[in-house]
């Protein structure tokens, strides 16, 4: 027994994280790939209206983050995850029947399909009313929705502490956080396919109901790993090595840990270094998969169900799979150059933060291929997740256990309040340089020919393109938006590390 073999059943507990995020994203991913082409046009929704979606989205995530990380280190994890994700699932399945509601509210016929709704929305004079009705039902949808996965994380992180050592948690976070690239991959290969074929309603139901079924191997599978039958004891060794190293890091034995108040977590500059990471760097990553398909159909033409701009999308989301590496360099520092979990993670994100300056040059590159503003966002978002995966290490290697879901829900909520700033400015931004900064023949838009503009002014993308075919001199004004908001994304990385240094320049864990 002595010489016994380790058992590996941490990694299976690892795959289980892996396909969580995988779902996870894909439920987020969906509105993403079917607002621009599939349901703006059912319910009149311009840029602005599917930017306060998704900056709702943003805020009521944030919102949540904050008390679902203090609910899964009440629930534990086991039963805590089970929660969230019932409860995100059903609010993907939910944004299914926005339509059939919009038209029971607005006309009084609730008992109808997909396409009676479609058929009954289509005769309604008052296009605003069914645009703010519909924008305020997929809202709520979204509450759902943001309420359910605000608790991915906060579990994700608290079950990588509980079946890893400090030195191995980067790898196993990169491991379990690259669902969120697979995730992203998948989405515009399945998604507008399942919508083009089906319709957008189908695409929110199948993907949704793919939470249901994790939950049934999350049952089984997951036990704690001092009780769980499938962790032997040379593996539980190796799990809990901080607690009998030679130079330990003073933490109790799992399921003893004293509890730290919610209160007294942001008395700590350690919470605040983590929080204001996330709140600098969590909307760039939001940004990128909410936006990106609606950047490819308004600058280039490319909707969503366009084979080249999913190939583009698949392209860009393959590159982010480089993250992994982010787990593996901070164990190199810690193994090789003998530094401390905290140092070797810092060295490491620093080394992340320089990357996404590469964005700087998207927009401008784009104006000769499509394909450089893939590939450099490819990179900037490869960066962003091994980042991601090291701050969210960070909060292990200096929090207790019985608080780590806390943490991370605090910094989630921060990541949140960014993330609802850089969409909600998005959308406003992309909406305001379309209609003030686009020219025809060199005049600004609003004193071109009436019939060349609608009513506020604004330039569909549809004529844009055709007045282009005729020869005549357009410059897309939301070209320029966007590269004002790949400017800002380019450098929070730097700026969210310095911050961070500057509140916790050494390793110092936090002993209760």
């Amino acid at each position: 027994m002595e010489n016994q073999k380790a058992s590996n059943y941490r990694w299976t507990i690892c795959s289980l994280l892996f396909f969580a995020t995988t779902i996870n994203y894909l439920d987020r991913q969906v509105l993403s790939l079917t607002w621009k082409d599939f349901i703006a046009p059912e319910f009149h929704w311009t840029d602005s209206d599917y930017g306060t979606i998704t900056a709702l989205f943003s805020i009521f995530y944030a919102a949540s983050m904050l008390f679902a990380g203090r609910f899964v280190d009440w629930m534990d994890t086991k039963k805590g995850f089970l929660w969230a994700i019932f409860i995100w699932s059903l609010g993907a399945c939910l944004h299914a029947y926005c339509g059939i509601a919009t038209s029971g509210i607005i006309t009084g016929n609730w008992l109808v399909g997909f396409e009676g709704a479609k058929e009954a929305i289509s005769k309604v004079g008052d296009t605003a009313l069914v645009l703010s009705t519909s924008v305020t039902l997929f809202i709520i949808a979204r509450i759902v929705l943001a309420f359910g996965e605000a608790g991915n994380f906060p579990a994700a992180i608290k079950a990588t502490a509980e079946f890893f050592p400090k030195k191995d948690r980067a790898l196993a976070t990169s491991i379990f956080n690259a669902g969120a690239t697979v995730g992203a991959l998948a989405a515009p290969v399945t998604i507008p396919l399942i919508a083009a074929n089906f319709g957008w309603e189908m695409s929110f139901i199948l993907i949704g109901a793919l939470g249901f079924v994790w939950m049934g191997f999350w049952i089984f599978v997951y036990k704690k790993p001092h009780v769980h039958p499938r962790v032997n004891k040379a593996e539980l060794e190796y799990i809990q090595q901080d607690i009998v190293s030679e130079n330990p890091v003073i933490e109790p034995v799992l399921g003893t840990e004293k509890r730290m108040s919610f209160a007294s977590c942001f008395s700590y500059k350690q919470t605040w270094a983590f929080a204001f990471g996330k709140f600098m760097t969590d909307g760039v990553w939001w940004f990128y998969l909410f936006w990106f398909p609606a950047y490819l159909s308004s600058v280039y033409g490319l909707k969503s169900d366009n084979p080249l701009a999913q190939t583009m999308m698949f392209v860009l989301y393959a590159i982010t799979l480089l993250s992994i590496i982010g787990g593996w360099l901070p164990t190199y520092f810690v193994d090789k150059k003998k530094m401390n979990p905290y140092e070797g993670r810092m060295r490491s994100m620093l080394i992340f933060a320089f990357f996404p300056l590469l964005a700087l040059l998207a927009q401008p590159l784009g104006n000769y291929s499509a394909w450089f503003p893939v590939i450099i966002i490819g990179i900037a978002g490869a960066a962003h997740q091994a980042w991601s995966a090291n701050i969210f290490s960070t909060v292990g290697d200096m929090f207790p256990r019985s608080a780590i879901a806390t943490v991370t829900g605090i910094g989630g909520m921060a990541g949140g309040l960014g993330s609802f700033l850089i969409n909600k400015g998005s959308g406003l931004l992309f909406d305001f340089s379309r209609k003030n900064w686009s020219t025809v023949n060199g005049e600004p838009l609003a004193t071109v020919k009436p019939e060349w503009v609608t009513a506020d002014f604004k330039l569909s993308d549809t004529m844009l393109k055709d007045l282009a075919k005729e020869g005549v001199e357009v410059a897309n004004g939301v070209n320029t938006g966007y590269l004002i908001i790949f400017s800002i994304c380019a450098v929070a990385y730097l700026i969210g590390w310095f911050v961070m240094k500057s509140l916790v320049p050494k390793y110092k864990p936090i002993e209760l």
